[in-house]
């Protein structure tokens, strides 16, 4: 079976463009043709104090009524979405050791890989699936596109389907991955109702929606998570409503990418090289030859302050997103342990109130070139900036 390339993003700032749904399928096509993003050459982990410690207790947080660890683990890469597929066995190792560190929240999709992250996933955590949280998603067409299909009898089809996948009788996170335009929103939340009335589904979640959706949802169904790009270098949540939206109605918000598909762990630089064939950030403006050297003082800046704080990079971003609220739950991926813990490390870092708005003053001061993906991987996306 081909692999397909699930885009996930949005624009940091600017209005999207209009684009047809034939130039979208155009361009989902590639995707079908199993292009992934390349590996960089990570070389050696930098030293830093705030490793976490192995079998380290972890403290909670709350997403709506749904209890997790305040760092959960992105599964995505694991399946090959951004990199060729990593080692089964490493990857069962990494989600395991995930959980001897307090990792209680695990992110997955029926679309990752398709279908064989979530394999992964419900292997690696049946010993002890009565201790995590999963958090899985429907939505794409999986049918050689990048086509939605949020129809209430495919929900109810792929639920199923996803049950047996993950080894498990109940599915504590529902996303609808993308929103669907053809399927009114109260119709999804209403089959997730049914779903949640029989006890294959205990939570709902929307990913990439915007406030209009999020309210129409809720009021069928209440939704717990909502899921969105966020990061140190993209903002938007900040700026289009649905931070506050989540906030007023007690939803937890879970931003994906936080380290910003790995440009903020300072390990890019203007000499790293996109396969065109095999990268799709090859395409992306934000990496363009145009933008990605404007964009490097936003980089410069964070490994400066990270060595103030005796830290790394990526640390300093997890940790900015945490102190943003005691409702954002982060998901970084790895396909490593050494990544993974020094991820972790993050919650040993603790910023204030003084201390993220002194970074968001001079983070003010680096604006953002070029949008986070290209315009047929934004077509999905609920809203324009």
């Amino acid at each position: 079976m081909k692999r397909m390339q699930v885009p996930e993003g949005e624009m940091m700032c600017g209005n999207r463009s209009d684009i047809s749904r034939r130039d979208f399928l155009a361009m989902s096509a590639l995707v079908a043709a199993g292009l992934a993003i390349a590996p960089l050459s990570w070389g050696a982990s930098p030293i830093y104090s705030n490793k976490i410690k192995e079998n380290n207790s972890m403290k909670t947080r709350k997403l709506g009524t749904l209890e997790v660890s305040e760092i959960g683990l992105g599964c995505m890469n694991m399946a090959g979405n951004y990199n060729p597929p990593a080692d089964h066995q490493q990857s069962i190792a990494t989600i395991r050791k995930a959980f001897e560190n307090g990792i209680t929240f695990f992110d997955t999709a029926e679309v990752y890989g398709p279908y064989i992250d979530e394999t992964l996933v419900g292997e690696a955590l049946q010993p002890f699936r009565d201790q995590v949280k999963i958090a899985t998603k429907f939505g794409f067409a999986i049918d050689g596109t990048v086509a939605l299909d949020s129809r209430p009898e495919r929900i109810k089809r792929v639920v199923e389907e996803s049950l047996k996948r993950l080894r498990t009788d109940h599915i504590d996170l529902y996303y609808q991955h993308r929103v669907d335009p053809n399927v009114p929103i109260e119709e999804v939340a209403g089959t997730i109702k049914e779903l949640i009335q029989q006890g294959k589904v205990l939570h709902f979640g929307l990913s990439e929606a915007s406030v209009k959706t999020i309210r129409r949802a809720h009021a069928v169904q209440a939704v717990t998570a909502v899921q969105s790009e966020y990061s140190l270098w993209t903002r938007n949540v900040e700026l289009n409503g649905v931070l506050k939206t989540c906030e007023e109605l007690g939803i937890g918000f879970v931003p994906w990418s936080p380290v910003g598909a790995g440009f903020l762990t300072g390990k890019y630089d203007t000499t790293t090289k996109y396969d065109e064939k095999s990268d799709f950030r090859a395409g992306f403006p934000r990496y363009s030859k145009e933008f990605l050297p404007l964009n490097m003082p936003i980089i410069e800046w964070l490994k400066d302050y990270a060595a103030k704080k005796n830290a790394t990079p990526s640390q300093i971003a997890l940790a900015w997103l945490m102190a943003k609220s005691p409702s954002i739950v982060p998901i970084p991926g790895t396909r490593t342990e050494t990544h993974l813990l020094e991820n972790l490390g993050a919650q040993n870092i603790h910023l204030t109130k003084d201390d993220v708005q002194a970074m968001d003053t001079s983070l003010s001061k680096f604006p953002v070139y070029g949008d986070r993906m290209g315009e047929a991987h934004m077509s999905s996306i609920d809203y324009t900036f």
